[in-house]
């Protein structure tokens, strides 16, 4: 396989900064930009899947399934090894540093479902938590204390590198106050604990994660990272990239396939096919279809049965998927794997658009346990009309209610006893 064109091929594509959509942004911050998205209703597609979100939202969480069936007994409480009296550590003292109504404005309960109120557009649409440019910066790097002793060292290098593309992107808008290293919001849902359930959410513009504790395990799902571009070429960061390994990784995958299992694979020859229903392709999501508010989404299985692939190929599976948990501690990280490859029997991989070399495509790997899309996206910011390799969407579901921890919570709820790792002597 070929290297990537030039990352530096989206200068062709930068925006006209002195039309209405970038002068106005220019004057705003992120609240007045908010709400003039949310009164004015422009523009009117992206208002438009705002309210269907609003109407989501009211929906009960069922979870992510392939058929509207969520499977039972899929998950277990067992213990994982995160450094969980360190992130416990690190939140109190953020919590120690915060006024009254900064802490009103931050702890939700457990079971709220502010948990599902994430987005990862600019848009600042939920405005919950304290918002890190916004804070003191003994407060920020506290928050950014918890994230770091929350993450892999690796993942922690991932969600800062999206922060700092993230305000690349505001400099070449000439938009600070919308896009900046620290345009993210942090939620606290329950209480700081090494015995009992709690967690938080961190989000903003292509980057969001949520994250559940219990003990010493941890659920990292759903999250979003994106980028656009997804590289910084110059500045104090020049040379940040990120998710160039889930994009060579795929294609990789895809080529390797013969003919006959290419030809399953790709469920669409064209990023926006004439041949997809009404619905399988939005403005915002564009090809994703368990984004921001797709909580319950019914997502059937498509594609090549992962099981069925040689050897060399399901090693690349497990590969993307290690990819994608990334933000996991090593230890959970490592187990999660290895229950991912025990689900190949059931797990499918399937493509949209060409896998030439230079060709921009969609993909997704999906199981009972575990959801994961990548996607190549046409100019938000930038302008090109066409999706290009250097506007990326990625995401992590945990189908059938694992999202957000809820069926592990379910389980502490219902008393059941953890078990211990099958693999332990």
């Amino acid at each position: 396989m070929a290297d990537q064109p030039d990352i530096e091929t989206y200068h062709k594509h930068l925006p006209d900064l002195s039309i209405p959509r970038f002068t106005e942004m220019q004057k705003q911050d992120a609240h007045e930009y908010a709400k003039a998205f949310i009164e004015g209703g422009n523009p009117p597609w992206l208002h438009g899947l705002y309210l269907h979100w609003l109407k989501l939202y009211q929906e009960p969480f069922k979870g992510v399934t392939s058929d509207g069936n969520v499977k039972p007994n899929l998950f277990h409480l067992s213990p994982e090894e995160i450094p969980i009296s360190s992130i416990v550590t690190a939140t109190t003292n953020l919590l120690s540093l915060l006024s009254p109504s900064q802490l009103k404005s931050t702890l939700y309960h457990i079971d709220s479902p502010e948990w599902r109120t994430w987005s990862n557009p600019e848009f600042l649409l939920s405005n919950k938590g304290i918002r890190l440019d916004e804070l003191t910066p003994l407060i920020r790097d506290a928050v950014l204390s918890v994230l770091q002793s929350s993450l892999s060292p690796e993942g922690y290098h991932k969600a800062l590198s999206a922060m700092r593309i993230n305000h690349f992107l505001g400099e070449l808008v000439s938009a600070p106050k919308i896009c900046n290293e620290h345009s993210y919001n942090f939620v606290l849902f329950g209480s700081p604990s090494t015995t009992t359930p709690w967690g938080y959410s961190f989000y903003g513009h292509h980057l969001c994660l949520n994250l559940f504790f219990y003990k010493d395990q941890v659920v990292i799902s759903p999250w979003f990272t994106g980028a656009e571009p997804n590289m910084i070429d110059s500045g104090p960061y020049k040379g940040t990239q990120i998710l160039q390994r889930e994009e060579k990784l795929g294609l990789q995958l895809m080529q390797s396939l013969p003919a006959e299992k290419q030809t399953l694979a790709q469920v669409y020859k064209n990023l926006k096919d004439d041949a997809m229903p009404k619905g399988r392709w939005n403005h915002d999501d564009q090809r994703h279809l368990c984004g921001a508010y797709r909580d319950n989404r019914v997502v059937p299985y498509e594609g090549v049965l992962v099981s069925e692939m040689t050897q060399s190929q399901q090693d690349l599976v497990a590969e993307i998927l290690d990819e994608y948990l990334l933000y996991l501690p090593s230890t959970a990280r490592k187990i999660r794997l290895e229950q991912l490859r025990e689900w190949f029997h059931e797990t499918y991989f399937c493509w949209i658009g060409g896998f030439g070399d230079h060709d921009a495509f969609y993909y997704r790997v999906q199981s009972p346990v575990i959801l994961v899309e990548f996607d190549h996206h046409s100019g938000v910011f930038l302008t090109n009309k066409e999706p290009a390799k250097f506007h990326i969407h990625t995401l992590l579901r945990t189908p059938n209610g694992g999202d957000y921890g809820m069926a592990l919570r379910g389980l502490v709820k219902e008393g059941v006893v953890e078990q211990r790792y099958l693999w332990e002597p």
